[in-house]
């Protein structure tokens, strides 16, 4: 336990609550979360969203290959 008077830090707290949670769900679950949260992403972002981030991963992939 990181902090003092033996109080679990937030990073430590979810880690363990992630590791709780890959040991009770399997692959569906997170298929399914993931899903659901494409969803909302959609619904409350618009196009403009998508190729902002398509334009960043599209970037990012370009500086990667360049220094391989």
């Amino acid at each position: 336990m990181a902090n003092n008077h033996d109080k679990m830090s937030r990073e430590e707290a979810g880690r363990k609550g992630g590791e709780t949670t890959a040991k009770n769900h399997d692959k569906e679950f997170y298929q399914e979360i993931g899903k659901k949260g494409g969803e909302a992403t959609s619904k409350t972002h618009g196009k403009e969203f998508y190729q902002e981030i398509g334009e960043k991963g599209g970037e990012a992939r370009g500086k990667q290959r360049n220094n391989d």
